[in-house]
């Protein structure tokens, strides 16, 4: 009997779910990327901007630092450093508003430009191949380079847990399948050089020989530019294209194309021999790496129907949203939503008062006719969120069971699995927010989990304390005995 096959069709078999969002990245994909953007008076530089604990400031405030100077230094095994993106001088540390959709406050770096924008002193290496491994890991954690797709993990994690896992392939992410977005396309179309080297630069850290850059058939300009910057590296560095499919630029819907590989539930890729960056990422480690430069700065797509002039801006981190939403022209008064990031799986922001992030990787001013919403209907049962659904799971049972308020059972049809990619929820014909109710599920399962710890904890010091009570009753009681047996023989002695 013939074997079975998974994948039977190539490739293209190896897709699961997706849908066809309108692109919308007309507007910003054929303009330069503008480096022309004025410093802002201020820059809030977030300390938390980073999977993982936050930065802790090892600068005073007033004092005057220059671009690139350490500002807050990385805690614990995963966290990230914060660096100063230009010179000028600390003026507060605050709590501010966050870049998330609470705009709750964090602990914050005020820092005003001096408008000199002055460096300080880089090396710059001429050959980081000659470096050991181990080192590169140490260069870009030192840079406080994190993943620029959105995630924002810090990468010198990810480098030195691929090195001891010891992959077989790095991955690199070109798709950008979220609708607007062209910053990574960009990217690659004009410092392609750059990324293909720091991709180099990975594989030497990761001691791994192949690599390879995953971009949407719909940009044929990033994947000759790429392909060429590639080509002399004999195969080490392959550009190959993927369907234009969202969510494509999901890691583990990527490594499923490439390798036909599954990540486990609850693994890592890097179990079954795949590690993934995105290509900001490997231009990122490029500039620390050889250049001696931290991560300061992004490139980042700011576009919507209300803004007059959408363009692709590197900006500074910590700039003020709606400073970058000046500078392309924002129409505050045809603005019904604020994105950073896509408009699929994008945080929506109350206001845009808030500081751009490592992570960050677009801005949107969207109109009413953008983000125009329809009153949900009943289930009619059709299974197209099924279909949709890139990670295999049944989103109607989810959501059922979560209405119930059955939110265990809904963990056993795989919600912690669940991306938020909000596939389900484009393509469901009844208009219904499945996605919003999987994020509601998850946070109050964290707040359950959270408030059980907390009982516990609880439940724990009040049985050590009373077990404290006890002990110190014995001991008590064991010292009156032994003050009353001394006395009983001293009168005894006396008598």
């Amino acid at each position: 009997m013939a074997a079975l096959s998974f994948f039977p069709f190539g490739t293209s078999g190896r897709i699961r779910g997706g849908v066809h969002p309108e692109p919308r990245k007309e507007s910003t994909a054929d303009r330069p990327i503008e480096t022309a953007f004025p410093l802002p008076e201020r820059l809030y530089l977030s300390l938390q901007q980073h999977a993982g604990q936050p930065a802790e400031p090892v600068v005073r405030v007033g004092e005057k630092v220059l671009r690139g100077q350490l500002l807050a230094a990385g805690q614990g095994a995963i966290s990230a450093p914060v660096h100063a993106p230009t010179s000028g001088v600390v003026t507060d540390i605050l709590e501010y508003p966050a870049a998330h959709p609470s705009a709750l406050p964090t602990p914050t770096l005020l820092l005003e430009p001096d408008g000199e924008n002055r460096w300080i002193e880089t090396c710059e290496l001429a050959d980081p191949f000659s470096l050991p491994p181990e080192e590169i890991s140490t260069r870009v954690g030192a840079a406080g380079v994190v993943g620029m797709g959105g995630a924002a993990f810090p990468s010198a994690v990810k480098l030195n847990l691929g090195r001891k896992t010891r992959i077989q392939t790095l991955l690199i992410n070109g798709g950008e399948c979220e609708p607007y977005l062209t910053c990574d396309d960009r990217l690659m179309r004009e410092r392609a050089a750059d990324v293909v080297d720091g991709i180099l630069i990975m594989l030497h850290g990761l001691e791994c020989n192949q690599a390879i850059v995953g971009i949407e058939d719909n940009k044929p300009e990033a994947f000759a530019a790429m392909s060429a910057a590639a080509a002399p590296y004999g195969g080490k560095v392959q550009v190959q294209q993927v369907p234009s499919l969202y969510p494509m630029g999901w890691d583990k819907q990527l490594i499923r194309y490439f390798t036909g590989k599954e990540v486990p539930a609850g693994g890592r890729s890097a179990d079954i021999g795949v590690l993934m960056h995105n290509v900001a990422t490997a231009y990122a480690v490029q500039q620390a790496v050889r250049f001696g430069r931290p991560l300061v700065s992004r490139i980042v797509t700011v576009s919507g129907s209300a803004v007059s002039a959408p363009r692709n801006v590197e900006a500074p981190i910590g700039t003020l949203l709606a400073d970058l939403l000046a500078f392309c022209g924002h129409r505050p008064e045809d603005t019904a939503s604020y994105v950073m990031g896509g408009p699929m799986m994008g945080d929506f922001l109350p206001h845009p008062r808030v500081p751009l992030v490592k992570g960050a990787c677009g801005i949107l001013a969207l109109s009413r006719q953008e983000v125009a919403a329809s009153d949900a209907k009943a289930c009619i049962r059709c299974a197209r969120c099924v279909s949709a659904c890139p990670a295999g799971l049944l989103p109607l049972e989810m959501m059922a069971r979560i209405r119930a308020g059955q939110l265990e059972s809904a963990l056993g049809y795989g919600l912690k699995d669940c991306i938020s990619c909000g596939s389900c929820s484009y393509v469901c014909p009844s208009e219904i927010p499945l996605v919003h109710y999987f994020k509601y599920a998850s946070g109050e399962l964290v707040a359950r989990e959270q408030t059980k710890h907390r009982t516990e904890q609880t439940k724990r010091l009040a049985e050590e304390r009373q077990a404290r009570f006890e002990r110190q009753k014995r001991e008590q009681a064991a010292l009156a005995a032994q003050r009353k047996a001394q006395a009983q023989r001293k009168t005894e002695e006396a008598a």
